[in-house]
């Protein structure tokens, strides 16, 4: 029987509803963490976005921190920090400090990506240089000063020394698969929006990995969307929001997370629909029955140790459903 029975977590981009501010968008973010937290789920990330005045995810330790303040036991971190951005020492001694008032309940997720467009990049970049190709470097800079006191140079993280804060590699390519397996570090997959190299770079990781100190064997996670409803019929309508919110990225235009249309196609032509719909691909989409069938299927496939769900659900009542279902499926109930 294929496993089900797997631990589930939440990513969340804070996205600006319509008709709506950021506060609404970041107390909404907190509202849900609370909820899934109550409903058993493992962790809770938050994206790092810049230059989108949808999202409010740009400040991404300032919301972990607030998340934390305001639930007690869901671990909450980093989808990820985008270390091209950030200095490795500012990471350490920011997410060191979030430890030491909230010791064993902080992941940091990796990413090489900006998380913004290029003329935004080059503005947030603490160096000319393309701190990109730094990734590997700057991870193990990080391990570092989360370690033990005796394995440090001279430049310290305080607070940060001796926290083990957890590390995940984030990649939607197969370059960060070549990485994670390296490292012997836990691999989180962005299929929620680039599922093109999913198979393969989950093939790498696996057949590649290389056992450490933080990990034994592969830990492979995988983000995807999940719109669940009570019917098929209604969670088709929900998908509507997600739909929107994809023809949004292809078109490169701004709009807030809208509510559900009956028709997609008086919104985009052919071509937007089949980009979004590639985008949006690993989606597990239906009623409870129709979810659970489809998680079996892609577990027979991929075998993952970890779900992590994002839901662009308009209607915060019915998104708090969707993770409510997704949390029976694997409950068993």
């Amino acid at each position: 029987m294929t496993n089900i029975n797997i631990p589930v977590s939440v990513l969340n981009l804070a996205p600006i509803r319509q008709g709506e501010g950021a506060k609404e968008a970041i107390d909404a973010m907190v509202e849900l963490a609370r909820a899934t937290e109550q409903m058993g789920y493992r962790r809770y990330w938050i994206a790092e976005h810049h230059n989108t005045p949808t999202l409010v995810s740009s400040a991404t330790s300032i919301l972990i921190k607030h998340t934390l303040e305001h639930t007690n036991t869901i671990r909450v971190g980093s989808g990820g920090v985008m270390l091209p951005n950030h200095s490795p020492l500012v990471v350490a001694e920011q997410f060191g400090t979030m430890a030491t008032i909230y010791p064993g309940r902080l992941d940091l997720g990796l990413g090489r990506a900006p998380g913004t467009d290029m003329m935004t990049a080059s503005a947030l970049r603490r160096s000319k240089n393309d701190s990109v190709f730094t990734f590997p470097e700057d991870v193990n800079a990080l391990l570092t000063y989360f370690g033990p006191a005796e394995k440090q140079d001279y430049v310290k993280a305080y607070p940060g020394v001796g926290t083990n804060i957890p590390i995940y590699i984030l990649g939607s390519s197969t370059d960060s698969a070549y990485l994670a397996a390296k490292l012997g570090l836990p691999y989180v997959f962005a299929s929620h929006f680039a599922p093109r190299y999913m198979e393969e770079a989950i093939s790498i990781y696996r057949n590649r990995f290389e056992p450490s100190e933080y990990l034994d064997s592969p830990f492979m996670m995988v983000c995807l969307n999940v719109i669940a409803a009570e019917t098929d019929e209604e969670a088709k309508l929900e998908q509507t929001t997600m739909q929107q919110f994809f023809l949004n990225v292809v078109r490169g235009t701004q709009k807030p997370l809208s509510p559900p249309v009956e028709n997609m196609e008086q919104l985009w032509s052919p071509p937007e629909k089949q980009m979004a719909t590639q985008m949006s691909s690993v989606t597990l989409l239906g009623s409870k029955n129709s979810v659970k069938e489809q998680l079996i299927k892609f577990q027979e496939k991929y075998n993952v140790d970890e779900l992590m769900a994002v839901s662009y659900i308009f209607d915060p009542e019915k998104q708090k459903r969707s993770y409510e279902i997704l949390k029976e499926i694997v409950d068993g109930k």
